[in-house]
């Protein structure tokens, strides 16, 4: 097995005889735990939403501060596996397809991501891998997924300040790609993507194999959160956590399937004015909303899925 490159995961692990895996990983479990259940606190955290309760004593969530890696590492692992886990309960699974990536907090050249063949529902803690940009495993027991190397690898090279990234070959989203075009402002649910997503045409129904397709894909995300891959799928990235963008793919796909509704009528809808859409993106579009959304998904998944951890 490829073992972690962090060096004070093994340093945790020096001076245990043999088997240096069980220790390393119990320990940073039981860092971690407390923070799964953090909550928000006026009078300690900074306040970055008009959502956030002013009053203290109040159950809001919260996003934790860490004060060493294994921890944060912990963390971060838990939540792209409850992202992973969020796809399979909107079935965005379609074979070994879909690939979501969050960076190391200790080594942001190197990124976990789901194992390739393993369906999102199965995905845990154990069974994630840490690849670097060029496609190579140097933790896990699981291969790669190449195209998903390509895409997220690129990516997080490219761009340093993307920390995590999602994609699936979901069913409206596939469809609504095919248009070539980007979302109507038919909603406020749409609005949150107003001058914040783009089509990508360039080889778009071409299988993401080869590297080149990678860097296309790369340079579409310069301060947008999402992008439509032509003939392809949905794509979201965030600069803030896995849950905003696991969230935000969500939301594109639900976005997607209510314009396909809308047009198997038609009828044409009355759009939402710019300036409208502007205003509600900028209040309940951003990272953070996002992460917050994904909250109630995050405490649906602890009270019935505790396998994740294992």
């Amino acid at each position: 097995m490829n073992q972690a490159v962090s060096p004070d995961l093994l340093e945790q692990a020096s001076g245990s005889a043999g088997n240096t895996k069980a220790p390393v990983l119990k320990s940073a479990q039981q860092g971690a735990a407390r923070y799964r259940d953090y909550r928000f606190d006026p009078t300690r955290d900074e306040k970055v939403s008009v959502y956030q309760p002013s009053q203290a004593g109040l159950v809001f969530p919260g996003i934790p501060s860490f004060d060493n890696h294994a921890d944060h590492r912990q963390y971060l692992k838990e939540r792209l596996v409850g992202a992973c886990r969020a796809f399979a309960l909107q079935n965005f699974d379609y074979g070994f397809a879909g690939h979501l990536t969050v960076r190391d907090p200790e080594h942001p050249h190197l990124y976990w991501t789901n194992p390739m063949g393993v369906h999102f529902s199965q995905v845990k803690v154990s069974n994630l891998i840490l690849a670097d940009h060029e496609g190579n495993v140097v933790e896990g027991d699981y291969a790669i997924n190449q195209a998903g190397f390509v895409l997220h690898g690129a990516v997080h090279e490219a761009h340093p300040d993307i920390v995590a990234m999602c994609h699936a070959h979901t069913v409206y989203g596939t469809a609504f790609a095919s248009l070539g075009r980007p979302l109507d402002q038919i909603s406020q649910d749409t609005a949150v993507f107003f001058e914040d997503h783009v089509v990508i045409a360039e080889e778009g129904g071409q299988v993401a194999v080869e590297v080149k397709a990678g860097h296309n894909v790369a340079a579409a995300f310069k301060g947008v959160k999402a992008a439509i891959h032509q003939n392809h799928g949905l794509l979201t990235a965030s600069r803030h956590s896995i849950e905003a963008a696991a969230f935000w793919f969500i939301a594109l796909e639900r976005c997607c399937k209510q314009q396909l509704m809308i047009e198997a009528t038609g009828i044409k809808p009355k759009l939402v004015p710019e300036d409208r859409s502007r205003y509600s993106r900028e209040h309940v579009g951003s990272e953070y909303i996002g992460w917050l959304h994904f909250q109630t998904i995050w405490g649906q998944l602890l009270a019935t899925q505790p396998d994740m951890f294992d």
